[in-house]
């Protein structure tokens, strides 16, 4: 019988794998468990009797994607270690309300109640940090954010002035101290520094502001669903106070752009970037000239696992918002037109396309040309069309296109060509490799004086591209083979003259198959004037079969002056040499921590990476995504821990 005919657990996943996205769970399903009252309402669920209901709904609806039916799907071990409370309320009002309509309450609580082993009613979520007293209350401003990293520039280079942390003091750093972000199974959102704080969002939607020395909270502010960008603070001369109370920004999973109060965390305004019901944000903002670009991806992806979805209306883009009330200025997609119908599937659905072309990764502000450039996803939907997997100039005042680059062709994918194209309706005739740019472009000048746009994907390609004459490649190199996760995953560093490129490169391709060829796990230096390998430090393999280890690199880098920080899917950060590509120092994350809110429990380094400033390194570490080790630890490491 074909997939697309057995459609019960598919729909399954969609309803319930998007909720996942969102969340943070623990173990399983206890017979002493045995009533869930309702808020609201008189009646009592009795499950005593009905144990089995629960484990029939996840089997029918969820078990074959998340135990190891589609790679992308949180497997059930990740499932069983996230939190009731948010699945719960991602099922009755957040990102998963729409599609999970045919279950009723009670088959929401029961599937809730059997994957995590706890009373969704009566669940307590774990205590965060303690609030702060005293001096580590107070913010101190006149110390703006440094203006580095995602949101600010994208290179990820931070001066010797801002890291702080001369070469010879990195084989020193030790633990300062941890965070256990509650009821987690990863932590995505990038941590910005200002005023004395770490400002950070987590997966069950809480924004924190924590005392940089000790980690007390200053504040903390749970909105609706999870943070997966960076939170960028508006800047000001430093040295200076600023004239009103600085602002964050920063997006969610459910296409919410927030600006939020920095010295309180009161919410001053929230807007919807997209009205698509599948719309997300992943790529951190970019606040520039009173203006705050934000970047669009998209959840249909996944969706189109539905065999009864009309597969694909999404289209990626960029939108320019005033920052002091959300209004949007101008809205650029990254696909002109909206999608069309292409014909009947073969289960009878209507399919539309072209579709997505989503803006995954965090775009690159040039004021010198007076664009923003930013790179788009596979199409969802055929036809694949030049919008996919290609490069985007376009004017900050208008919003119009100058030019774009394509750099691979007939890419077309989405999660359900997991099944194969013969055996799901919604796949794509061209069964692409989905080979995104979700890392986002860096603008580098190269030592003849000459400015590129260098561009990493997950193709394992790197491409330089000439700015001035619409994006023209330069030069081209291979530096690994390629993925669904990389190759390039979520991005590069730049200093002065090295271009640091973390590869995954992981063992299957976009179908589940295994790919051929040599693997180039590890960071890897490239010329930025030609484009010349100059050395290579492939990772060692030190999973030894471990389930969910790998030891490639997904998150993106970070350089300083002669030094390149790294987070690995295996849990170990490591300082590399700049010059040599030696490892300087390493550190196992996939632990527990004492931490200032009990333990927090690491595992694989994806998404953000590291962040370098005032003599500390700071990452996240957990990652459940994509059959990653979960774990929920915001780790601060100082020279001898001081």
């Amino acid at each position: 019988m074909k997939v697309f005919i057995k459609c019960n657990w598919v729909y399954g996943f969609v309803r319930v794998f998007i909720c996942l996205l969102m969340i943070n769970i623990s173990a399983c399903m206890s017979p002493e468990n045995q009533y869930v009252t309702v808020e609201g309402q008189a009646d009592q669920i009795v499950l005593s009797n009905e144990y089995f209901l629960g484990e029939e709904l996840y089997k029918d609806n969820c078990a074959y994607c998340h135990e190891g039916g589609i790679p992308k799907a949180p497997h059930r071990d990740w499932l069983a270690k996230m939190s009731p409370d948010t699945v719960l309320r991602a099922l009755n009002e957040g990102v998963m309300k729409r599609v999970a309509e045919s279950l009723s309450l009670q088959e929401r609580r029961y599937v809730v109640e059997y994957i995590t082993g706890v009373n969704p009613v009566n669940y307590v979520l774990p205590s965060g940090p303690e609030p702060c007293s005293g001096k580590p209350r107070t913010f101190d401003q006149l110390k703006p954010p440094a203006k580095v990293g995602w949101g600010y520039d994208s290179t990820r280079f931070v001066p010797a002035e801002t890291a702080r942390l001369p070469k010879a003091e990195i084989p020193k750093l030790e633990i300062k101290w941890a965070l256990a972000f509650p009821g987690s199974s990863r932590a995505r959102s990038l941590p910005v520094v200002a005023m004395g704080a770490l400002f950070v969002g987590s997966q069950n939607g809480t924004v924190y502001a924590l005392d940089l020395e000790s980690g007390c909270a200053r504040w903390e502010t749970r909105l609706s669903a999870e943070i997966r960008t960076g939170i960028v603070v508006e800047t000001w001369p430093a040295g200076e106070y600023p004239e009103t109370s600085p602002r964050l920004f920063f997006g969610d999973l459910m296409g919410r752009v927030y600006a939020l109060d920095a010295l309180s965390g009161d919410v001053l305004w929230s807007a919807r970037a997209d009205d698509h019901p599948n719309a997300t944000i992943t790529g951190t903002p970019v606040l520039h000239k009173g203006r705050l670009y934000v970047p669009v991806s998209s959840l249909e992806v996944i969706t189109a696992s539905d065999p009864n979805y009309e597969c694909c209306t999404f289209r990626g883009s960029i939108v320019a918002m005033r920052p002091d009330d959300g209004e949007i200025i101008w809205r650029h997609y990254t696909i002109p037109e909206p999608a069309v119908f292409q014909g009947a599937s073969a289960a009878g659905i209507p399919q539309k396309g072209p579709s997505g072309a989503a803006v995954w990764g965090s775009p690159t502000i040039d004021e010198k040309r007076g664009v923003i450039y930013f790179g788009s996803s596979e199409n969802y939907s055929s036809p694949a069309d030049k919008n996919s997997d290609a490069i985007f100039a376009v004017e900050l005042e208008t919003g119009e296109r100058r030019w774009s680059q394509q750099l691979f062709v007939g890419d077309a994918w989405n999660a359900s060509c997991y099944f194969g194209a013969q055996n799901h309706p919604n796949c794509p005739l061209e069964l692409g490799p989905d080979f995104d740019i979700s890392a986002s472009p860096l603008l580098i000048e190269t030592d003849q004086k000459k400015q590129v746009v260098v561009v990493g994907q997950k193709s394992g390609m790197v491409f330089a591209l000439d700015p001035d004459k619409n994006g023209n490649i330069v030069w081209s190199t291979r530096a690994g083979r390629g993925g669904v996760q990389g190759g390039i995953h979520f991005g590069m560093a730049a200093d002065h003259s090295r271009l640091y490129v973390p590869i995954n490169d992981m063992p299957l391709d976009s179908v589940n198959r295994p790919i051929a060829g040599e693997m180039f796990p590890g960071i890897h230096a490239i010329d930025i004037s030609t484009g010349k390998v100059i050395w290579r430090s492939i990772a060692e393999d030190i999973c030894a079969g471990k389930k969910y280890c790998d030891p490639g690199i997904s998150a993106a880098v970070t350089a300083i002056p002669d030094a390149v920080f790294a987070g690995h899917l295996d849990g170990r950060l490591r300082a590399y040499d700049g010059g040599t590509g030696r490892v300087l120092w390493e550190v196992n994350t996939d632990r527990e921590f004492n931490a200032v809110n009990g333990i927090a429990k690491g595992g694989s380094i994806g998404g953000p990476g590291p962040v370098v400033v005032d003599n500390m390194v700071i990452v996240n570490s957990g990652y459940d995504f994509g059959e990653h080790m979960a774990g929920n630890a915001l780790l601060v490491f100082s020279p001898n821990g001081n």
